[in-house]
């Protein structure tokens, strides 16, 4: 690979993290695969693309844009559920990307994905080492909660790198710098379709388009953000439309569980927006 600090292995651990004081929980991180160094991790419910998310804002924060993230064939990752293309990918000439594989490509971030567990051995012997040590630390302090083991991870990683990280044998850093807008790109996106009576129905909800517009946007095609601070915005030609509170939690919203609107057929490719 590329020389310096720029790679990142990145994997979950399901494991009975409180043994049996809680629920068993997910540790999701992200290691520098020349150092050994952990820049990012979080405990979630479940292995989920939001914990990812979560993990490289983090390590965007610390460290900046790395060149490339290597990860097993999980599906927050790629589409493997569905080898023929859907009516929308037909229509748009391309195949459609999972919310991890939209955020990599607008960071430019390579993906590599691995073959085996084994192909990952720094990440495996990661999981091995904390799920000795700090389970042991969540044992002391009586950690039963999501929340307080998240309180516990972030005391524990500094001493972890301390103790375990290596210098790169290449000293200069590849990590590029993170773009400002993070909130705009750590969100998950939606195409959707503005109705006849200038609303997006996205579900569980119906979002007014304030009018007066340069033009009607009934019928064409909108990006709808859902924010993890729990807001939608509507976004048109990189131009926000609309803002709301969203009733839907992020977590647990995945695109193929969507109620797809009426699709105006027939669709240019040049109108389809980016993923």
């Amino acid at each position: 690979m590329a020389k310096g600090r720029c790679l990142l292995q990145v994997d979950g651990s399901r494991h009975d993290w409180l043994e049996g004081r809680g629920p068993y929980l997910t540790l999701v991180g992200a290691i520098d695969d020349a150092t050994g160094h952990v820049d990012g991790a979080v405990f979630r419910e479940q292995e989920d693309a939001q914990g990812y998310f979560q993990v490289l804002r983090q390590v965007m924060l610390s460290k900046g844009v790395p060149l490339a993230l290597y990860s097993d064939r999980h599906g927050i990752f790629v589409k493997t559920s569905q080898p023929e293309p859907s009516l929308e990918e037909q229509l748009s000439g391309r195949r459609q990307l999972t919310q991890m594989g939209r955020l990599l490509k607008e960071l430019q971030v390579e993906l590599i994905l691995a073959r085996s567990p084994q192909a990952k051995g720094r990440i495996e012997r990661l999981w091995g080492t904390l799920q000795d040590r700090l389970t042991n630390e969540l044992r002391l302090q009586g950690v039963s909660t999501l929340e307080e083991a998240n309180r516990v991870l972030a005391q524990h990683l500094p001493r972890h790198n301390l103790q375990f990280a290596v210098t790169a044998q290449d000293p200069e850093p590849a990590w590029r710098a993170r773009p400002r807008q993070l909130d705009q790109l750590f969100c998950f996106k939606f195409h959707w379709v503005v109705a006849l009576d200038h609303t997006v129905r996205f579900p569980g909800q119906v979002i007014d388009i304030p009018r007066p517009l340069p033009r009607n946007l009934a019928r064409a095609w909108v990006e709808v953000q859902q924010r993890f601070d729990g807001t939608l915005q509507v976004f048109h030609e990189g131009r926000c439309l609309a803002t709301t509170q969203s009733q839907l939690l992020p977590g647990p919203l995945r695109l193929n569980s969507l109620t797809k609107p009426e699709l105006p057929l027939p669709v240019p490719k040049h109108s389809q927006p980016r993923l």
